[in-house]
């Protein structure tokens, strides 16, 4: 199978920015959870935007150059990537109530503050004259794709941690805010979490949810 120097080149791209997109996320995770009292991340070294410390070779490289490869040739493969998860210790924390949301949703916040810096970056750009956005972006651009790419990537992390769906952000947040009747059920629930995210990507679920929020950027970039 041979794969042209335009898809190697967009891959490094997509690579460089997800394992940046990635590491800032779990930082925020490792961060938060310090400020409410638990150094269990802080100590492990998680606290920091290396990607040596929160990348899993499978979960990080692997599946996304797979699914990235896959998908270059028109073929839809409902693979999911991910970081090492960032460990943390309630016990520790102070407010536990209110550590469990901001904690889960720091990953998020950071990925939607990177994606905003890269659009005004954009817009800046746009509106001196320094780079173009109209029409196909090429690895010939590198700037511009890179700039692209740190725009949707960030923002599309962050849909997706927003999921109800355990072990997502998303499903901490809801569990803060479900009656003690329904907790039992909600940890059953996560049993079965991949079986569930890998259904909705493939009936097309979670693109039809992200399809407005897609239109929304590429006005904001390419028309606004």
């Amino acid at each position: 199978m041979n794969f042209g120097p335009e898809v190697i080149g967009n891959l490094a791209i997509y690579i460089v920015v997800l394992m940046f997109a990635f590491s800032a996320h779990e930082a925020a995770h490792a961060w938060m959870s310090h400020r409410f009292g638990d150094d269990t991340a802080y100590l492990l070294g998680r606290v920091t935007l290396n990607p040596a410390a929160h990348i899993d070779p499978i979960g990080s490289l692997l599946i996304p150059i797979v699914n990235f490869l896959t998908a270059s040739m028109g073929v839809f493969v409902p693979l999911i990537g991910w970081a090492k998860p960032t460990p943390v210790n309630p016990l520790r924390w102070r407010n536990k109530r209110t550590a469990n949301i901001m904690v889960s949703l720091a990953g998020i916040m950071v990925n939607l503050l990177i994606a905003t810096i890269g659009l005004i970056i954009i817009k800046i750009c746009q509106y001196t004259g320094l780079l173009s956005f109209s029409g196909i972006v090429s690895v010939s651009e590198p700037i511009v794709l890179l700039l692209l790419q740190t725009v949707s990537m960030n923002v599309g992390l962050a849909f997706f941690n927003l999921l109800p769906v355990p072990p997502l952000d998303g499903s901490h947040v809801v569990e803060e805010f479900l009656p003690a009747s329904m907790q039992e059920t909600w940890k059953q629930v996560e049993q079965f979490s991949f079986l569930i995210l890998i259904g909705l990507m493939y009936f097309g679920v979670i693109r039809a949810l992200f399809r407005p929020v897609r239109i929304a950027l590429n006005y904001l970039i390419f028309v606004l």
